[in-house]
């Protein structure tokens, strides 16, 4: 039997979600703040269904609106949904477990913050129950980093090393692009010769030597051409594609450098001496793989990361790939390097 308490719990969860952001670009009117299918009251038993009725939609709503605010790249809408519905009283358990760390996975990306998201609620459960939780994949709601030194890279060194996780016992979360990311052009060279981004990011490419630098690649499906740019000038491409895009110029063929798309928010690039630290990392199961541009192959092995995270991690990549004797031109016929210019 549902009582006035109970819909009075409901209704003020109700009446605080109608204050969470709305999306910025809905695909549709779907998931709406209002039931699509209106429910009759002209007995008690009316008003019991239609209180059940509201609370289970109001439960669908928070979870399927966070997760279409998610998945468009608006976290904080995303955040505020899902901390809603886990103020929700009486949730399900195995509701509370799937999406407390995507809450507060959504409310790290969205800058902090906000709500604050409830204590999880001990519940016991009979022994089968107990056991398939024990036994079931970890989802704590903490984030630990992932840090360890990256030997290898030939005549490089392992400096550049592009390291990144890709969960195996559940979905990876979709990166948001990041911001302010230039490669310049300095004394021409590409200052930082290899730049590691999430795909969607948008880099800058800027000329501060006083000649002019013309930078395009190849790569497939992120080629591009600037054209020719002086001094001063920009240009922005965006790398929608993971993979890696090299780089070049057109007038200066001793040019060259890299940009890593990757597909993970959980990534970094090893310092000169090799040390690296990815953070934030939910625990559980991952491949961590990793790109260096002296290896023919990209590495892989598998790492479980506990809420303390994961120290000391040994990486090693290889320096097996030769040095090109030839670059291309950007209609790619090749040319010989001259150092200089």
């Amino acid at each position: 039997m549902v009582t006035a308490s109970m819909r009075g719990i409901c209704g003020a969860v109700l009446t605080a979600t109608l204050a969470v952001p709305a999306l910025a670009a809905p695909p549709a009117q779907w998931p709406a703040e209002e039931m699509p299918l209106p429910l009759a009251v002209r007995s008690p038993q009316d008003l019991a269904v239609k209180a059940v009725a509201e609370r289970q939609y109001l439960i669908f709503n928070l979870l399927a609106g966070g997760k279409v605010a998610y998945d468009v790249g608006n976290f904080a809408a995303a955040a505020a949904r899902w901390e809603a519905l886990l103020h929700v009283p009486g949730l399900d358990p195995e509701i509370d477990r799937v999406i407390r760390p995507l809450a507060q996975d959504a409310r790290t990306r969205a800058g902090g913050g906000g709500a604050a998201v409830p204590p999880a609620v001990a519940v016991e459960a009979p022994e089968e129950t107990a056991r398939a939780v024990h036994e079931a994949p970890v989802h704590a709601s903490v984030a630990a980093p992932v840090s360890g030194t990256v030997t290898g890279g030939g005549t490089l060194g392992p400096g550049g090393t592009v390291i990144w996780l890709k969960r195996v016992d559940g979905p990876t979360p979709r990166p948001a692009p990041a911001r302010g990311k230039v490669v310049t052009q300095r004394n021409k060279t590409f200052l930082p010769r290899v730049l590691a981004v999430p795909v969607g990011t948008t880099v800058d490419f800027r000329n501060e030597d006083d000649v002019f630098h013309n930078v395009f690649s190849l790569s497939r499906p992120n080629d591009f051409d600037t054209g020719l740019y002086k001094q001063g000038a920009s240009y922005a491409q965006t790398f929608r594609k993971t993979g890696v895009a090299q780089i070049l110029c057109n007038i200066h063929a001793s040019m060259i450098g890299y940009v890593y798309v990757v597909d993970s928010p959980y990534y970094a690039q090893a310092e000169a001496s090799g040390a690296f630290k990815i953070k934030n990392v939910p625990p559980g199961e991952y491949d961590l793989e990793t790109w260096h541009e002296a290896s023919l192959k990209s590495s892989k092995q598998r790492v479980t990361v506990g809420p303390e995270g994961v120290h000391g991690l040994s990486i090693k990549v290889a320096g097996d790939k030769a040095a090109p004797t030839t670059v291309p031109d950007k209609s790619g016929k090749p040319r010989q390097a001259h150092l200089g210019y």
